[in-house]
């Protein structure tokens, strides 16, 4: 099923989405790496919920073609109240949410904080809310310098095996994502400090997760160069009633490299909860 891209105004902030199938609301909340976007990431799946769920995938702030805007003090809440004002433009009082690293710990951090915004009925984090490893990988989606070559090393970081990074036509268009008009920019952005200051610590897996009351789903990918195997089971065993997935010879992407399996998982994870 193919999807159509959208745009409305939200608070004044340009907010584009795909949107395809009806049914109860699915929204899809993709990554943070530059050249991320609602498309790159979730076309294998969009079609798989459609047939069941009105999807909805939007382009976060900075992301894609939505509004290319920083906040400086608080950019993550910035980007979860816009999600949230997003979902009430649209009418969506209730839907499950999917999302994946950036996408993943934005709901995380919402719904283990003491007053959530997000309509969340269901979630489910793949590769998002465990503790990011100090690497040479997670460096090069930190210090990303809007080259070819280093878009190619981001690719490398974000997938298990070697046949992404060895695309030039995917990379490319990773590529083109990561320096349409603003994105470096709003991106880079967030990661400026004045001299003298430290660099802000990687998100952090420890969070009062037991404030969450929905059904959860936590998905890892087997051979995540960002993330330590078998963090997924280690923050659904601090949920109550989550469960955890991993998806073999799959990185930080798995709905991306192995798309079957995470749909299968998706649907019928959803199927329970509906």
């Amino acid at each position: 099923m193919s999807f159509e891209r959208r745009t409305i105004h939200v608070d004044g902030l340009t907010t584009s989405y795909l949107e395809a199938g009806t049914g109860e609301p699915v929204v899809l909340l993709h990554g943070g790496e530059f050249g991320g976007g609602a498309e790159i990431a979730w076309e294998n799946t969009i079609g798989s919920l459609a047939e069941h769920y009105r999807v909805l995938a939007p382009d976060m702030l900075g992301f894609g073609e939505s509004a290319k805007v920083v906040d400086f003090t608080d950019g993550r809440g910035m980007r979860i109240r816009h999600i949230a004002r997003f979902c009430e433009v649209l009418g969506v009082s209730s839907a499950h949410f999917v999302g994946n690293s950036m996408g993943a710990i934005n709901l995380l951090v919402d719904t283990t904080s003491e007053h959530p915004m997000l309509p969340v009925r269901s979630l489910v984090a793949i590769c998002g809310g465990g503790d990011i490893q100090r690497n040479e990988h997670v460096a090069a989606l930190y210090d990303y310098d809007a080259t070819f070559d280093a878009m190619r090393a981001i690719v490398a970081a974000l997938f298990a095996g070697p046949g992404y990074p060895a695309d030039d036509a995917y990379v490319q268009r990773r590529y083109e994502f990561s320096i349409a008009p603003g994105a470096w920019e709003s991106l880079a952005a967030a990661r400026f400090r004045r001299p003298g200051l430290e660099a802000p610590p990687t998100p952090s897996s420890a969070r009062a997760y037991d404030r969450i009351s929905v059904p959860v789903l936590i998905i890892e990918g087997a051979a995540d160069k960002l993330l330590p195997l078998g963090w997924s089971a280690d923050i659904a065993g601090r949920i109550r009633g989550a469960r955890s997935a991993v998806v073999a010879d799959a990185g930080h992407c798995p709905h991306i490299e192995s798309p079957d399996a995470v749909n299968e998982l998706l649907l019928d994870f959803l199927k329970g909860v509906s």
